[in-house]
């Protein structure tokens, strides 16, 4: 029997190690992609010369200008960082079809039927590593194990520049010594509850008996025994479609003028219609994400009348919603519009008519996919100031170990 073999590859605060690439200039200095300095979003990546400070994903940019004023803030460009995670997955590709992207920058490997070709997982790991430095020029590190869960916490454990193999049969013993935040499944609220058995470490969670466990978190609580014990049956996945696909945008000042909330959503909608054609999908529902001062943040929900993939339905969902959600008088710090219960699109029949700027649609579609979603707008856009978004879909759901210091 073939022995199973899967590879978790990610590759090294890969927003900001893409912005290195194309400006040599700031190599080995603290770059922090997300924003310029100061400004009221948060941080998407941060080099390694940057989190020397403190700086991490998902800060505050204020508060990542305060712990490194010194550093380099630049807006992002996710164009370019597409462009260049289609080129690493393709190169992962040509050792295994069993491809499963998580992320722009990771993805599971499983090479079990690879090693005739190309060796054992070992030796398809360095070369995953060789050629990605060599032909793209960043860095990835890459985990070897018999299960996903094991592959993707090696991964981690010595980055950057990482390739750790769990040997088979050593998973158990791979993960005891390890703190329990990086076990997929325990997050703050099971840190905190796994304390009051005096459990902190895998190891000594995996000696806890199943049946307590289960008394205290059900049926996750059985998965929790599982995988302390390094067991993981969960197979790789090459065709994941994404659950939903969104965009937000932060102000830089606080604002309660009701048109220009309703523009900033049509240009929300716009590039996330764009994006739903682009993966063949539509959307059967709308969710809204407002985020006033003091960081209270509502969000509301509505099914649309039809599955679709055109901006002015999105838009004019998203914007019922808004009239629902807004507080007279409190000014918005972010706003956010998601697309959800996804689906293929669905085959025209003689009875359907699209749109008569289908055309019109394509055209525009085209013209983003090659030059970027910034490169044609709608006209009464045009007096809007420049927004800078920030892409949080196309992702699918997938168990996470806990918080990733190189997340972006």
């Amino acid at each position: 029997m073939t022995q199973r073999t899967i590879v978790h590859a990610d590759l090294d605060a890969f927003y900001a190690s893409v912005e290195v690439l194309d400006d040599p200039s700031l190599r080995r200095k603290p770059v922090i992609v997300g924003g310029a300095k100061g400004e009221r979003g948060v941080v998407s990546a941060a080099s390694y010369e940057a989190r020397r400070y403190g700086v991490h994903s998902a800060m505050p940019l204020q508060t990542a200008a305060r712990r490194c004023p010194h550093g380099v803030f630049l807006p992002g460009r996710p164009e370019r960082y597409r462009e260049l995670s289609e080129r690493v997955m393709a190169i992962f590709a040509d050792y295994t079809p069993l491809v499963e992207p998580i992320s722009l920058d990771e993805a599971f490997l499983d090479v079990s039927g690879s090693a005739a070709a190309f060796g054992d997982g070992a030796t398809i790991a360095g070369r995953i590593k060789q050629r990605v430095r060599a032909e793209i020029g960043l860095v990835v590190s890459v985990g070897v194990a018999t299960n996903k869960l094991c592959a993707k916490v090696a991964s981690d454990l010595r980055k950057p520049d990482a390739l750790v193999v769990v040997p088979p049969g050593h998973e158990r013993a791979f993960l005891a010594p390890l703190p329990i935040r990086r076990l997929w499944g325990v997050g703050p609220q099971a840190q905190a509850a796994l304390t009051d058995y005096g459990v902190t470490t895998i190891g000594q969670l995996a000696a806890l008996p199943a049946e307590t466990l289960h008394r205290r978190f059900g049926r996750h609580g059985d998965d929790l025994s599982a995988r302390a014990r390094g067991i993981d049956a969960a197979p790789v996945q090459p065709s994941h479609a994404p659950k939903s696909i969104g965009h937000e945008h932060t102000f830089s000042v606080d604002t309660a003028d009701v048109g220009r909330l309703k523009s900033t959503l049509l240009d929300l909608a716009e590039s996330v219609a764009s994006r739903l054609r682009r993966h063949g999908m539509v959307a059967g529902a709308v969710q809204l994400k407002v985020r006033y001062e003091g960081f209270e943040t509502l969000t509301r929900q509505a099914p649309l009348p039809s599955q679709t993939d055109e901006t002015e339905a999105l838009y004019r969902a998203a914007c019922t919603l808004l009239e629902r959600t807004l507080i007279g008088g409190r000014g918005v710090r972010l706003i956010g519009m998601t697309a959800i219960s996804l689906a293929g699109a669905r085959q025209l029949t003689l009875f359907d008519a699209r749109p008569q700027n289908d055309r019109l649609t394509r055209s525009i579609d085209l013209v983003r996919e090659r030059f970027g979603d910034r490169a044609i707008t709608r006209a009464r856009l045009l007096s809007q100031r420049p927004m800078r978004r920030f892409d949080f879909g196309e992702r699918p759901e997938s168990p996470s170990p806990g918080p990733d210091p190189d997340d972006t």
